[in-house]
């Protein structure tokens, strides 16, 4: 039988020690939610194209002239029902699309409205089904959404997507930091093996800027860490501009980049009660037409009535492609006169970042090169968290062997008494900040504990039987 020894690093290397423990735990333990959440952000940046596809005859229709936009909502709501509130409206962009008629529905999910489409020439219905987000996203990639932001289990899946993106840049960051701790001995060596470990190394770095990229922008999406992160931009006036739609005086609002995936994008635009259930239908008509007069030239936009009396009309450029184009304006009720309007070129810098950001992890800044390049750090991503049980499995102590016990807490007891202090610090500072991140910390020191004492019983047990 092997006898059960504990390492206590020097305080010199007690540093990289503690490093190479929390990235083995990281491995160990949240990599696999890590590598859903790259798998199913893979698929879902992958699947616009075959959503086209599958849903052609409801987005496309034959080439004719377009009839008035109101004589194409009128068709819609005869469909519908006249008692169904009408939500928003997104004409066809070009010949050969059709018009999406937004209503709200009988239980709306959070985000998720009723769209009737519309052939702009014929006046035919071509489709009816639910749409989600500010991007309009149909049922398929709504159920790749929602389960890659929380395995289609609700709010308390979204602990698993905060957990991978909490961890992810910590992983990547102390990749590198290892790597850049061994390359003297690799020189020495100059071992020009290709296996496992080669590949591992290799991919980390390639990728390691995307990954942390994926995991900051990811982190603003969260339930918890992005709640703060929220309040941090408000705080610092980083918030996205937005239109004031208030008839009579007042500032206008800041609102978030990503609302809708926090549950709020599609509330924050249903009728209010005292609002109108549905406008005339030449009111659309006229919106558009003032929208247009008034510098609003994007081809892909949507219009919204107002939330309640007392509000205004909006007009929003939705096209989020490189050039983006997000103006928007807010027009009064009778006379379609423009009370404010928001342009993306005069954007504060960091909300330009947060909105090229929040549509490069989407997979729609960039059209297909977006979505190729995202598949490409997804799809690495996974592979190299395979390589790493792979290494695991190769590098465990063969069964009924115990070999030497490395844990986190014995590296860290090994700093010095600085390096104890700020580390603890850093750990509170983040556990407060990522709460998703604080809390799995404890449950990882937890485990490295009971690890710890189950090794030293069992040490002790061998000892007292020799």
């Amino acid at each position: 039988m092997s006898s059960l020894t504990t390492v206590t690093p020097a305080p010199s290397g007690a540093l990289w020690q503690l490093i190479r423990r929390l990235h083995f735990y990281i491995g160990l333990f949240v990599a696999p939610f890590i590598f859903i959440a790259a798998l199913t952000g893979t698929l879902y940046v992958l699947t616009p194209q075959l959503e086209n596809l599958l849903y052609r005859d409801a987005l496309h229709a034959p080439v004719g002239a377009f009839q008035p936009l109101e004589a194409q909502i009128a068709a819609a709501r005869a469909y519908a029902g006249e008692s169904v509130p009408l939500y928003a409206v997104r004409p066809a962009p070009a010949p050969g699309d059709t018009t999406r008629v937004q209503f709200v529905a009988q239980q709306p999910a959070p985000s998720e409205s009723r769209a009737v489409f519309i052939d702009p020439a014929t006046l035919r219905v071509t489709g009816d089904m639910t749409v989600y987000g500010t991007t309009g996203v149909l049922p398929l990639r709504t159920w790749l959404d929602q389960l890659h932001r929380g395995l289609l289990l609700g709010d308390a899946g979204r602990i698993y997507s905060e957990l991978a993106a909490s961890w992810l840049w910590v992983a990547a960051v102390g990749g590198i930091a290892l790597w850049w701790r061994s390359r003297p001995g690799q020189r020495q060596r100059r071992q020009p093996r290709r296996g496992a470990r080669h590949w591992h190394i290799t991919l980390g770095l390639l990728l390691a800027l995307g990954l942390v990229f994926f995991s900051v922008t990811g982190l603003t999406w969260s339930q918890w860490a992005g709640n703060n992160i929220d309040r941090l931009r408000s705080e610092l006036g980083w918030m996205t501009p937005q239109l004031n739609t208030r008839l009579a005086g007042g500032q206008g609002a800041m609102s978030d980049a990503h609302s809708e995936h926090h549950g709020a994008g599609m509330m924050a635009g249903m009728v209010m009660p005292g609002g109108p259930v549905n406008p005339p239908d030449s009111d659309w008509g006229r919106a558009l037409h003032a929208a247009r007069q008034g510098g609003i030239q994007a081809a892909q936009v949507e219009l919204r009535q107002p939330r309640s009396t007392g509000s205004a009309w909006t007009v929003t450029e939705v096209d989020r492609r490189w050039p983006t184009r997000v103006d928007a304006v807010a027009l009064a009720p009778g006379d379609f006169q423009i009370i404010d309007r928001t342009r993306f070129a005069d954007f504060p810098l960091v909300a330009k970042l947060t909105r090229w950001g929040v549509d490069a992890h989407m997979g729609v800044l960039f059209g297909v090169a977006n979505q190729l390049l995202l598949a490409l750090f997804g799809g690495g991503l996974c592979v190299i968290i395979v390589l790493g049980y792979r290494l695991w499995w190769r590098r465990r102590p063969a069964a009924g062997t115990r070999g030497t016990l490395q844990t986190l807490t014995q590296a860290w007891l090994a700093l010095s008494w600085p390096g104890r202090g700020i580390s603890l610090l850093l750990a509170v500072a983040l556990g407060v900040a990522l709460p998703v991140m604080g809390w799995s910390l404890v449950l990882l020191l937890v485990v490295d504990i009971l690890r710890r004492y189950c090794h030293h019983t069992a040490a002790a047990r061998i000892k007292t039987a020799v």
